[in-house]
């Protein structure tokens, strides 16, 4: 992997080792190296010659170039002379046709029937399929291995009580391990959803200017052949299906629905690490994400431990949250059938919504395997807050022991409100023996009964089986779509 001060481009040859112009971070900061790979100019123009390559040998079976001549292009096909490339590119202005000239000059038997009827769409948008179904593949890999790793943190905390909050305040108890089992649902949603988009994706196939196939219709006719019989062939080698009807281009709508589906697990890890922010937080103090013996918190303050992952991965996941409008209006603006306008947003838009996407799994599964809870803080929270909440089954106990419902919710809800009072002046919590002195409440209960039912991390419900369920849901969910 490349890290500063080595500057190394997509491929790991060096590059600007004094960074005096511009380099965009994902270049060397957010992202894996294999996803900074599937993404790079010289994968691309990989790519580009596989299809050029299945476009070749596709039609030389059919009889309109010769196996020699497609021999030849796929002896050459993994010669990618990116500086010759870009030399040519300075005079055409155009990167597809740049290295189509490059691959034809490798190329002396080959090289004079390169693109035989074909369009530029023809090589980059398969090729553009192939790519977002390899990086999604990363990604399903690394989202795999989060849920494994949450499925086993909620087994192993799933009878953990601790405070519930709503509204930023507290509520009723409930588990560590039901928490985790919230951010795991919805990862899991997450994992559907890319995992649907994934199968579905689909390339241009070989279609022509306009996706008519008319250039291959012409190819073919002496051979009594369709353009269907060629664009069969290609796919098949490609092991990509193609889309039944194109314009000159894939339908951009696809690439909605790819940025929508990173977009969903943007949300998803924001909504984890948010709240693990908060927990993080001196006030609260349960969770924290882990920390290095030599980790810097702060330029200013040494004391200070923030939560630099959780607060990174809510930093990317606002920026992809923004794209899928850009890719809307690819597929919404585009005009009959095809405009350029897209063309620019998308060399940025996909590789870099992957990458970020890619950073934020990667940093959630660092956070998540080594996320720290503390137990005294917990319970500390727990005695804090948490008998204001078991004064409702408290109170349902009373009723069915004979007491009037009103009275005693009055009753409780005096007490509560003194304690409260004495909490917020002194810091110490006297409702537990202000309900287990009240006279009246003794009529009905005992004190053991009410210090039973003033224990808080016994009212949880069915949260740690309801919690255990969805972890071994998703454990054999993995299993069951392994490939």
């Amino acid at each position: 992997m490349a890290y500063p001060g080595e500057y190394r481009s997509f491929m790991g040859e060096a590059i600007d080792p004094d960074q005096s112009v511009y380099q965009s971070p994902f270049t060397w900061r957010y992202g894996s190296e294999q996803m900074r790979r599937v993404w790079s100019l010289a994968y691309q123009r990989l790519l580009w010659r596989r299809v050029w390559v299945a476009l070749a040998e596709a039609q030389a079976e059919l009889g309109l170039v010769t196996a020699e001549e497609a021999a030849d292009l796929r002896a050459h096909m993994e010669e990618i002379d990116l500086q010759r490339a870009q030399a040519i590119e300075a005079v055409v202005q155009h990167d597809l046709m740049a290295e189509l000239k490059t691959f034809a000059e490798q190329c002396p038997l080959g090289g004079r029937v390169l693109h035989l009827g074909a369009t530029s769409a023809d090589i980059q948008d398969n090729a553009d399929a192939l790519r977002l179904r390899e990086a999604l593949d990363l990604l399903l890999e690394t989202l795999a291995d989060l849920l494994r790793s949450l499925a086993e943190s909620i087994e192993r905390w799933a009878d953990t009580a601790c405070m519930g909050f709503t509204h930023i305040q507290p509520a009723e108890p409930t588990t560590v391990g039901f928490r985790l089992a919230q951010y795991a649902q919805d990862l899991w949603t997450d994992w559907e959803e890319l995992s649907r988009v994934r199968e579905g994706i689909r390339g241009k196939g070989i279609k022509g200017a306009v996706g008519t196939s008319a250039s291959y219709a012409e190819l073919l006719r002496e051979q009594g052949l369709t353009p269907t019989d060629l664009e069969t062939r290609v796919m098949i080698r490609l092991d990509l299906e193609a889309f039944a009807v194109t314009t000159q281009t894939y339908p951009r709508k696809q690439d909605w629905l790819v940025l929508n589906a990173l977009a969903g697990l943007a949300g998803s890890l924001h909504k984890m690490m948010l709240d693990l922010r908060v927990l993080q937080s001196p006030a609260i103090g349960e969770w924290a994400e882990p920390f290095r013996e030599q980790q810097v918190g702060s330029s200013a303050m040494p004391f200070k431990r923030n939560p630099v992952n959780a607060e990174k991965i809510d930093s990317l996941a606002r920026w992809l949250a923004a794209l899928p409008r850009v890719a809307w209006d690819n597929a919404a603006l585009t005009v009959l059938e095809r405009t350029l306008d897209d063309s620019a947003n998308r060399r940025l838009m996909l590789a870099e919504a992957f990458l970020a996407a890619d950073e934020m799994l990667r940093a959630a599964l660092k956070v998540v395997r080594g996320l720290r809870i503390d137990h005294e803080a917990i319970a500390r929270n727990l005695n804090r807050y948490g008998g204001f909440a078991a004064t409702e089954r408290l109170l349902m106990a009373l009723v069915r022991a004979g007491a009037d419902r009103q009275v005693i919710h009055e009753r409780l809800r005096q007490h509560s409100m003194a304690a409260w009072a004495e909490m917020a002046r002194s810091g110490h919590n006297p409702l537990y023996e202000m309900l287990r002195e009240d006279e009246e409440l003794l009529r009905y209960l005992s004190r053991e009964h009410i210090d039973d039912l003033m224990n808080a991390s016994t009212h949880v419900g069915d949260a740690p089986a309801r919690a255990r369920a969805l972890a071994e849901a998703i454990q054999a969910g993995l299993v069951a779509r392994r490939p």
